[in-house]
């Protein structure tokens, strides 16, 4: 099981648009090489998918869990998936 490649889908919700979190994200998953988008949700929730080592995603989770300054995060759902390779790289999306 070392380095075995995974994918997540996250769902984050509480005060996480407006706030600088997608950069935040972004910033994160090239400092943990994963692969994937962000992307605010109209319910008010920033959606994260990412693709990459299992390890480095649970780090991420658990930064995901504090998010960037100005951020209240009250939930994180994951939905963990099989990797498939998707992404050549990690963007926000509009």
């Amino acid at each position: 099981m070392l380095n075995s490649k995974e994918r997540a889908e996250i769902f984050v919700s509480g005060r996480v648009q407006g706030v600088g979190y997608r950069f935040f994200t972004e910033d994160l998953a090239a400092e943990l090489n994963l692969k994937g988008f962000s992307k605010n949700l109209s319910d008010g929730r920033v959606q994260v998918e990412v693709e990459g080592e299992a390890n480095s995603i649970k780090k991420f989770i658990e930064k995901l869990k504090t998010g960037p300054s100005a951020a209240r995060v009250l939930d994180v759902k994951i939905e963990w998936k099989n990797y498939e390779g998707l992404y050549a790289d990690f963007s926000i999306r509009f």
